[in-house]
């Protein structure tokens, strides 16, 4: 035989939770808490029979109301400064409590925020460091692509001057060559000529000596 349901209520943030459950311990699970809100003094069961009716329509579904407020529980409850504004002048006994420092059941201090409540912002404070990772990695990614850009060009500046005095050297050993094939012409005619001349000398001095 099923276990009769009853409903628990609780607050998280901005909203007032209400689910029915069929235990605390249930009611715990299924607004994701890791302690004892009953315990602590953040949870309660109620014996309002409008939020009881709700939630019975829809037992063990989460529903939720902006907090302090006379809304109907529903799955999908918006908070507005309108109704901020309506909860805190509908509590005076929660604004007195909070002056004297005293908790209070509906009180949305970070410090008595359930799990659900914790999780919610955990979960939003990874997302803003996961953006912060993603954004720092594509600036890292950006810079390291502009210095291999940089080195790039640097090398194929380096790559042009060398072939640049790569090619006056050969141009300048070319035009040596050239000279020196001149100068080797020349040498040669140079060694024929003196070939013919001394020759010619040598002829003369014999005819002087007879």
């Amino acid at each position: 035989m099923p276990r009769k349901l009853k409903t628990f209520v609780t607050s998280a943030g901005f909203f007032d939770l209400a689910v029915a459950a069929p235990s605390m311990k249930a009611a715990l699970a299924a607004w994701g808490a890791d302690s004892d809100l009953f315990h602590q003094g953040f949870a309660r069961q109620t014996d309002d029979a409008a939020i009881i009716a709700a939630t019975q329509a829809k037992p063990g579904v989460v529903l939720r109301r902006p907090v302090g407020t006379a809304h109907d529980f529903t799955e999908t409850a918006e908070i507005s400064e309108r109704a901020l504004v309506g909860a805190a002048a509908s509590c005076p006994k929660a604004r007195r409590g909070a002056k004297r420092g005293k908790p209070t059941r509906r009180g949305d201090g970070a410090a008595r925020q359930p799990a659900a409540a914790r999780k919610a912002t955990g979960r939003a404070d990874d997302a803003k460091q996961q953006e912060r990772r993603l954004a720092r990695q594509k600036r890292e990614e950006q810079a390291r692509v502009r210095e291999e850009e940089r080195r790039a060009k640097d090398v194929a500046a380096a790559e042009a001057a060398l072939g640049h005095a790569k090619a006056e050297h050969e141009r300048r050993v070319a035009a040596l060559d050239r000279e020196r094939a001149s100068l080797d012409r020349r040498a040669s005619a140079e060694e024929k000529d003196w070939a013919r001349e001394a020759e010619r000398l040598r002829e003369a001095l014999r005819r002087a000596r007879r």
